[in-house]
């Protein structure tokens, strides 16, 4: 098998689990969001460290730190990442358990787009026309919605938006996606440990104190979060990123379909309008984005 049959595969796998995490989340939902972040956070640090040290990158490991240390900026900005990224997490986890899930998959097919912006904003990164008018559709997806719902779809626009920010602050940083994924929640270890001990001391842990199977899906969180992180960084290494950006939509895809098929949840006549408008703004970005790349291969051929 090629390397980029190898790393479709991987990406494809990865944005599948993603996909496929509210069937997890709704197993702990008798456990409270923020709990459920702190058991994430502090397994997904003993699973990356474990893996780490399996596949013999503890000098690499400990050559990032160094690095880091001797870089604030980067230092800084890692570590901002990784409270914005849990941030993400713990806006998923809530929206998944109190029966959000259509609208965390406007988020996911609403970032791609808000990232793009910040590419414009951010990184001086040029849009082509098509690509412009994508974007406006989108938006104008985002403004029935919203006055469909009489309000502001804030889960959807806060998943998007702390999605997006992470991107940009991880675009400065390269490192190797399970040490990064170590790194991060290496930051936010303290805060999680230090919750923990205060439920703990005032009885309001659920960890060791509900049943065997919740302590068995919280440890197991950690995996769960690093599996699929170690497979988009096979694919993210051997695909273009163009293709790597459409698989992605395969993980809302698959959100959407359990919040209305298996979770009931509803979705008006007007929901499934701004959602097709949305995919049409998707599918017009794509091809113009694998149209432009195609002409710049030929060109340089």
């Amino acid at each position: 098998m090629s390397n980029e049959k190898k790393g479709i595969l991987a990406a494809f796998f990865a944005y599948v689990i993603w996909g496929a995490f509210p069937l997890y989340w709704k197993m702990l939902e008798h456990v409270p969001s923020m709990e459920i972040l702190l058991g994430r956070v502090i397994w997904s640090f003993v699973f990356t460290v474990i893996a780490v040290l399996l596949i013999g990158m503890r000098k690499e490991l400990l050559a990032d730190l160094k690095y880091l240390w001797t870089h604030q900026k980067l230092f800084w900005l890692l570590a901002g990442a990784s409270f914005v990224i849990s941030m993400n997490w713990y806006l998923y986890i809530w929206a998944v358990t109190h029966e959000h899930l259509v609208e965390t998959s406007l988020g996911y097919y609403i970032n791609p787009l808000l990232s793009v912006i910040f590419g414009v904003v951010f990184f001086k990164e040029r849009l082509s026309r098509a690509q412009w008018v994508a974007t406006g559709i989108a938006f104008i997806a985002v403004i029935i919605l919203t006055i469909n719902y009489g309000s502001v779809p804030w889960v959807a626009l806060l998943i998007a938006l702390t999605f997006a920010v992470y991107g940009v602050l991880k675009k400065k940083i390269t490192i190797d996606a399970t040490r990064g994924l170590a790194i991060e929640t290496l930051f936010i270890l303290p805060f999680a440990l230090g919750y923990y001990i205060y439920l703990f001391t005032t009885s309001q842990a659920s960890f060791l104190h509900v049943n065997v199977q919740t302590d068995i899906l919280m440890i197991v969180s950690g995996i769960v979060t690093a599996v699929p992180l170690i497979l988009f960084a096979k694919g993210a290494q051997n695909i273009p990123l163009y293709l790597l950006g459409f698989i992605q939509y395969v993980a809302p895809t698959i959100v959407l379909i359990l919040g209305v098929v298996l979770y009931k949840e509803p979705f008006s006549q007007v929901e499934l309008t701004a959602f097709s408008i949305i995919w049409m703004a998707l599918l017009l970005f794509s091809g113009s984005k694998i149209i432009e790349i195609r002409k710049a291969h030929h060109k340089s051929a």
